[in-house]
């Protein structure tokens, strides 16, 4: 079982920690598994310019979206997307790497069909958009054909919700009830990977 996670914060902090936390967990499980900051990263906006479409050989930039393509999504059976919380909802930079998954899409409109996605958010107040953050990631699953896993009723319904005080990885680290909410939802991925493999 191939699992890719990503980090789409641009600092070492939270998100960094929460995503490799649910990384190792999934290691301990047996899984290979890959990681993907946009730290520091060249990263470009989607322009749409209909250069995928027409064409149907990716992308016309070529910046680190390619190693995030090729070495990441296609190569995954399941995906771990992690986001800080930015003015209550997900980060720009991932953002940018979903609309440029277009690119993708426009090869093969079933490229991510039955891959397993859970996302994780963290945000410096304990209601400070995860839940609209993990929305978005879900949503992009859904539109993608990619199967959406969230931790289940009473508590983490749509996926791991953390919250940093503003501390990044120390406060992550030291929020359970956030770390309750990802473990759950890494269950229920694990399975759903299980599931897919079989």
């Amino acid at each position: 079982m191939k699992v890719f996670g990503i980090s789409g914060s641009p600092r070492l902090g939270g998100t960094h920690y929460a995503v490799n936390y649910a990384l190792d967990y999934l290691k301990e499980k047996g899984c290979e598994t890959r990681y993907f900051s946009v730290r520091g990263k060249d990263i470009r906006f989607c322009l749409h310019c209909d250069y995928c479409v027409r064409e149907k050989k990716g992308c016309i930039q070529k910046d680190a979206v390619q190693e995030f393509f090729f070495e990441g999504m296609l190569w995954a059976d399941g995906v771990v997307m992690g986001t800080p919380c930015y003015q209550g909802t997900l980060s720009g930079q991932l953002k940018t790497m979903m609309d440029r998954c277009r690119a993708l899409l426009a090869m093969d409109p079933h490229v991510f069909n039955g891959k397993v996605g859970m996302g994780l958010a963290v945000g410096g107040d304990r209601n400070g958009g995860q839940d609209v953050a993990l929305n978005m990631i879900n949503s992009f699953y859904v539109i993608t054909e990619m199967i959406p896993v969230g931790g289940g009723a009473y508590g983490a319904n749509q996926g791991g919700a953390l919250w940093s005080q503003d501390k990044g990885s120390e406060g992550v680290a030291a929020d359970e009830e956030g770390l309750r909410t990802l473990r759950k939802t890494l269950k229920r991925f694990h399975s759903a990977l299980e599931r897919k493999v079989a």
